[in-house]
């Protein structure tokens, strides 16, 4: 199954909410642990065990894994593999962007499932150009992985960049947007490339013109719970694509740890508000 086929059976059985587990050295000291390699992992798969059963995806932050050095990546490591085995899918946040040979060498240690690393999905930028992300859209189509293409993030910097316009007219944003929908075009029942869209955006760009979000692909929306979007925003923005949307949460939700069943009660509240 093509990762778009795979995303839209996720998301039917399990709801719309997207898990993160990002171990931030504050999250490790509230839940009584030390920044340090056995609390990041006692972390980690604790939010695995809570969150990877009952959740479509589930989004690691590799950041906070590599920050301990090779003994945080073998965790990490962990983290793909239990949460596969529990039924989520993984979409690893990575945000790379490069080109040419280190852009395939990223797609191959992220996407092949062959390597320890190897996720259903994974974040991508194109401020290199949407065309330096042409090794991961091979790779990713290869494996039948997906993609999440930085589009329209919600950070105060982000309009510098993604409201800028092009020699046409479009914003960046929207060229972003056009790109994916090409990727799409007659995939069904969904296509594998989708965009990262923030869940607190206004939904226009700076010129004021609504963005078309009907590219066929997958929408993930970070942003929600704790950061202020709301299920209400994520109808406002995205219209009829609302229903490809993933929802994210990471602090609002891993606050509820350590405890197993109150990751999972979260995780199951925040899925029904999501509708």
């Amino acid at each position: 199954m093509t990762f778009g086929a795979r995303y839209t059976a996720a998301l039917a059985e399990r709801g719309r909410l997207c898990a993160g587990i990002d171990p931030h050295a504050s999250l490790l000291l509230d839940w009584g642990l030390n920044d340090d390699l056995a609390g990041l992992e006692r972390f980690a798969l604790t939010a695995v065990e809570g969150l990877a059963p009952h959740v479509p995806v589930v989004k690691p932050q590799s950041a906070f894994y590599e920050r301990f050095g090779s003994r945080g990546i073998a965790i990490l490591e962990r983290v793909i593999a239990e949460s596969k085995a529990a039924g989520a899918l993984v979409l690893l946040d990575i945000k790379r962007g490069d080109i040419g040979s280190t852009s395939q060498a990223y797609a191959d240690a992220y996407l092949d499932p062959a390597s320890p690393l190897g996720s259903d999905a994974v974040t991508v930028s194109p401020y290199l150009g949407f065309g330096s992300l042409t090794p991961f859209v091979e790779t990713a189509t290869k494996f039948d992985a997906g993609l999440f293409v930085l589009a329209l993030t919600s950070n105060k910097e982000g309009p510098e960049v993604q409201h800028a316009t092009v020699e046409d007219g479009r914003s960046v944003g929207r060229v972003m947007l056009d790109h994916l929908r090409r990727l799409n075009e007659a995939e069904t029942p969904l296509g594998s490339f989708g965009a990262v869209v923030g869940a607190t955006i206004d939904g226009a760009d700076g010129a004021g013109v609504a963005y078309d979000f009907g590219f066929n692909g997958p929408i993930l929306a970070p942003g929600f719970g704790e950061q202020g979007g709301t299920p209400g925003d994520l109808a406002r923005i995205f219209g009829p694509a609302n229903a490809h949307v993933v929802a994210s949460t990471s602090r609002g939700l891993l606050r509820k740890g350590p405890d197993v069943a109150a990751l999972r009660d979260e995780a199951l509240r925040l899925r029904d508000e999501l509708g």
